[in-house]
């Protein structure tokens, strides 16, 4: 939306002002995938092809009328509206009795300390760029405050199993699958 630009420079100002956190563009195909995507649906169009030195032929996009308003309603539509995400760490949260106590144990004791060397890094980050006026830090200001959040309930699960107020075994799976069924059946009944 700023200035028509071809995909190498997309990715790079994307890497530069650190949106990186919050875009996935590491893989280059997937965003030139993006980039064919957007201009089927008309939301780019090829604006001239350019060649710099003896660098190969890049295309310069520029956002259609239709493309930005897309985008504005996008971001409203983002800003306002809760919308169900599918993270893949709650779905393994959701299969934690295949696994056994003590092996949950040390994994979300492994993941602690992941979230807390991001937070680290996040605050290093906040820290250097303090100069930078809020509006353009409020995204890792946000992941901070999840992986904060995220921690804090990693740690209350990690207090709960060594306490053994969390527990199962397969004894004990099996007896609820059991009562499940039964309840099951009666409800239907």
């Amino acid at each position: 939306m700023e200035e028509p630009l071809h995909p190498y420079r997309m990715q790079r100002l994307i890497k530069e002002r650190g949106k990186d956190e919050v875009i996935n563009v590491t893989q280059r195909a997937s965003l030139y995938q993006t980039i064919h995507r957007l201009e089927r649906e008309a939301l780019i169009a090829q604006q001239k092809t350019v060649r710099d030195d003896k660098r190969p032929e890049r295309t310069v996009y520029e956002i259609t009328e239709k493309g930005r308003d897309v985008a504005l309603a996008w971001i409203r539509e983002m800003l306002s509206a809760l919308t169900r995400e599918y993270p893949e760490f709650p779905a393994a949260v959701s299969f934690l009795a295949l696994l056994t106590p003590n092996d949950v144990l040390g994994l979300l004791e492994h993941r602690a300390k992941a979230i807390e060397s991001e937070l680290r890094r996040i605050d290093g980050l906040l820290r250097e760029a303090q100069a930078v006026p809020r509006l353009f830090l409020l995204e890792m200001e946000y992941l901070r405050a999840l992986h904060a959040t995220e921690l804090s309930w990693v740690n209350g699960v990690i207090g709960d199993l060594r306490a053994g107020r969390i527990t199962w075994t397969d004894e004990w799976l099996r007896q609820i699958a059991v009562e499940f069924s039964t309840h099951s059946k009666l409800d239907k009944d």
